[in-house]
């Protein structure tokens, strides 16, 4: 009875702040192309990153995503293409996000660009929650619910130099009502929210072999507190990294990763929640991160390390 009722807790406490928010990310600088589609093709390479997260272990519930994305140049360095595919489960809640993404790029000088960026795809969303038990089997807030398709479609800018760059977004412009199916039209049980995105990032010569990379993402959100990640990541070599980071509100923890070799990269970061009731049922989040550049012209290869 106890798991099940931190369950039910947890499905009350999460499911609102889940029509609200996106789920979260650690490695956000390493997975800029799920948020902002002007990303694309930036790195001048096929890049291909996998990025695994477990929420709050051991809290029934808990919110575990898993991402995969991809994006490349296409035909000249001025446009850029990638696909974001999202999965992520809050209890007895699911939803995949398959976005495609599109860039096109100015420059400006030698080293800078200006990228517009569209995104477009599909939200599938499923619940579960008629096999939760509950004492009252009729109570209509724990009745199954019918599968959600929600289109969706969004927009971002991102400007980038080989020592810095800054990006605004919203990747999700629709607010799509979610809907029970019981009844002609269904019932509005919640809505997506625009989410409003700024990021910003660079790197800084410490020594010859060790940078510091600070980077930030602001969320914004209509109905939840601004939500702000701060990192700082050290880097040796060019070969190891590891860094504070701060989520207001929420969290602290740290980040470790090495290339293992030039196009192979590996991070894992953890992340203990202060700011909210289940920080006594968890032991933390963890995250992992595996990127590869599929390096296929000089250009990429002149750039090589690549921070951004």
């Amino acid at each position: 009875m106890k798991k099940i009722s931190l369950l039910i807790l947890a499905a009350m406490a999460m499911l609102p702040a889940f029509a609200q928010q996106d789920a979260m990310f650690t490695h956000y600088a390493y997975n800029t192309i799920a948020v902002n589609s002007g990303y694309a093709g930036s790195r001048d390479a096929l890049t291909v990153t996998l990025l695994g997260r477990h929420q709050w272990v051991g809290f029934d519930g808990a919110p575990k995503t898993g991402t995969l994305t991809l994006h490349t140049p296409l035909f000249n360095e001025k446009v850029g293409a990638g696909l974001s595919i999202i999965s992520d489960e809050i209890g007895p809640t699911k939803m995949t996000s398959v976005y495609g993404d599109f860039a096109y790029k100015i420059k400006f000088g030698k080293k800078a660009k200006l990228a517009f960026g569209l995104k477009a795809g599909v939200n599938l969303r499923s619940n579960n929650l008629g096999d939760i038990n509950v004492p009252d089997a009729s109570d209509p807030s724990f009745t199954n619910i019918q599968s959600d398709v929600l289109p969706n479609f969004g927009f971002g800018l991102y400007y980038s130099t080989d020592r810095y760059y800054i990006g605004a977004s919203i990747p999700k412009l629709l607010q799509n009502n979610f809907t029970t199916g019981v009844t002609t039209g269904g019932t509005n049980l919640a809505s997506e929210q625009r989410h409003y995105f700024l990021i910003a990032g660079t790197y800084i010569n410490i020594t010859e072999n060790v940078k510091v990379k600070p980077t930030t993402m602001l969320k914004v959100t209509a109905g939840v507190p601004m939500e702000l990640d701060l990192t700082a990541e050290f880097i040796f070599f060019d070969k190891f990294w590891a860094g504070p980071m701060y989520r207001t509100g929420d969290a602290a923890g740290a980040l470790i990763g090495m290339n293992i070799f030039e196009m192979l990269s590996l991070g894992y970061s953890y992340d203990w929640s202060f700011g909210n009731k289940t920080m006594v049922y968890n032991t933390g989040s963890h995250e992992i991160m595996l990127r590869y550049d599929f390096i296929y012209n000089d250009k990429a290869k002149i750039r090589s390390p690549r921070y951004f």
